[in-house]
């Protein structure tokens, strides 16, 4: 079984903890390094033993402790060399382990295949993690599903996956400029629910028993909305067998943790 639980999910940060087997990893490490620290070692998984930190892309809300957590141990940091280019930049320096996207790569228990999203950053990446015959996918900031998308992440037993907006709450938002909501709906901005719901539907089988949905914008979403909207799409198709969380919300509260 892999035990996946979400430490931090939304603009403010992102941060995912999981583990099988003997291994533990972090993918993408958006909250600061003590907050982080903290956490991990409240769930018994100090940062000192992870195998690795698996990086989405480059964003801040991602990448906000890498620096931080790598400056105390030389964790292997698996990304590829764009994005690895990207914070270099930025003076981040990792023991950088490079994968090529669409080429699988194990790291300890854990058989990770990363595949290309749209999003606008280097060359961002979602992930299937693999134990046995369980298999979880990771699926944030991206501003459509292409083909394969579907495709990578087809037959998974959970997924997180972004559900960033209602549409109309963020058309007539007054915080932002018309610029910025340009760049979140484009085809490389973030999902809308209803973007999401239509993901869902075309992945959803016997086989997917949790959808947990990640990076809701605190002024354009609320939970009941993004459940709501999931929910139905997977009614409609015959799976309201798949359970849906929305980590941070009521009912919800982070650190949330599952089994698949």
């Amino acid at each position: 079984m892999i035990h996946v639980t979400i430490l931090a999910s939304g603009s403010s940060g992102n941060a995912i903890l999981a583990k099988a087997g003997d291994t533990s990893i972090l993918i993408d490490a958006g909250l600061s390094a003590k907050r982080l620290s903290a956490l991990l070692a409240d769930l018994e998984t100090p940062a000192e033993s992870l195998e690795g930190i698996l990086l989405t892309h480059e964003h801040i809300d991602h990448t906000r402790g890498l620096k931080g957590l790598c400056a105390k141990k030389a964790i292997p940091v698996f990304t590829n060399p764009l994005t690895a280019d990207s914070l270099r930049k930025g003076d981040t320096q990792a023991h950088w382990h490079f994968f090529a996207s669409g080429a699988a790569f194990q790291v300890g228990d854990f058989n990770i295949h990363p595949f290309s999203v749209p999003h606008d950053a280097a060359d961002p990446v979602g992930f299937v993690l693999r134990y046995e015959s369980s298999s979880f996918a990771i699926l944030t900031d991206l501003g459509h599903a292409p083909r394969q998308v579907v495709n990578a992440t087809r037959g998974v037993n959970a997924v997180l996956l972004e559900a960033n907006h209602d549409e109309a709450l963020l058309q007539n938002d007054t915080k932002r400029p018309w610029s910025v909501k340009q760049r979140i709906l484009s085809r490389h901005g973030h999902l809308s629910n209803q973007a999401a719901a239509n993901f869902i539907a075309e992945i959803a089988s016997p086989a997917l028993r949790h959808v947990l949905l990640a990076h809701l914008s605190e002024d354009c979403n609320a939970p009941a909305l993004a459940t709501g909207t999931i929910l139905e799409k997977l009614q409609a198709t015959g799976n309201g067998h798949t359970q849906v969380h929305c980590p941070g919300a009521e009912g919800f509260p982070l650190p949330h943790t599952i089994g698949v």
